[in-house]
């Protein structure tokens, strides 16, 4: 998983690099397929489709533009400055799959922005940080709303966290919000995609787009979106999307 994490990883260096003011979504998703191939991997993203789906994910990439924070389908709009673009991306090799998205400022940025996306960093970190062996899932949730809530920002825990594998979602779910020493225990072996996601308008409240995918902040406020996919070991926490 630790290769697959490395693609993710370039993915996410690549597309982050490359989305200028003037560049497309689907640009940035013409990147992550390039960085695929060159590496050997397929997209778990791509045609990937839940009963909750009315059509399956036309992309490798997921990217989500301001008020958008989850699912966004990568099209023609072409990115303006101080646009909040967040990237969500995969990568499988010999069946083994990784996870991650970042979130970022292209252009000048409102510092408001930069402190959303913070946020959401510093609640991945403290996340990460809980991810030993012996502690318990809700102890990773409680550290993701304790910062969320700490700053103001909304939340909303049917879309979270998930064990990830053989395939891209897997048991269990890990909340963005929760009690700590309540959930199943980690383990090592075990490997989790963290990612805390929050509306800066403080709202919990969110919307989905006609398209079946694109989730928004029901108030139209800015979203961010961090995510790292973390194997838990004997010796603490290992990244495996740095």
């Amino acid at each position: 998983m630790a290769a697959s994490g490395a693609v993710v990883a370039e993915i996410l260096a690549s597309c982050r690099a490359a989305a200028t003011v003037g560049t497309s979504l689907k640009e940035l998703d013409d990147v992550a397929m390039d960085v695929l191939a060159r590496n050997g991997a397929t997209s778990p993203f791509l045609n990937y489709q839940p009963r909750s789906a009315p059509i399956p994910f036309p992309a490798a990439i997921c990217t989500s533009v301001n008020d958008a924070v989850l699912h966004g389908i990568p099209t023609s709009y072409r990115i303006v400055g101080g646009d909040l673009v967040s990237v969500d991306c995969g990568a499988t090799i010999d069946g083994w799959v990784a996870d991650a998205a970042v979130s970022f400022v292209v252009g000048e940025a409102d510092p408001a922005d930069l402190a959303l996306v913070d946020a959401t960093q510093d609640a991945l970190a403290a996340a990460i940080d809980a991810a030993v062996a012996g502690n318990r899932i809700g102890d990773l949730s409680a550290a993701i709303g304790a910062v969320c809530r700490s700053r103001g920002y909304g939340l909303n825990t049917d879309y979270g966290g998930h064990g990830v594998g053989n395939s891209m979602h897997e048991a269990p779910s890990v909340p963005n919000e929760g009690r700590p020493g309540r959930g199943l225990k980690l383990q090592p072996g075990l490997v989790l995609a963290i990612e805390p996601w929050f509306m800066a308008g403080g709202s919990d409240d969110y919307r989905i787009d006609a398209d079946g995918w694109t989730i928004r902040s029901a108030d139209g406020s800015r979203t961010s979106h961090s995510e790292h996919s973390v194997a838990i070991t004997d010796s603490g926490p290992r990244v495996l999307t740095r």
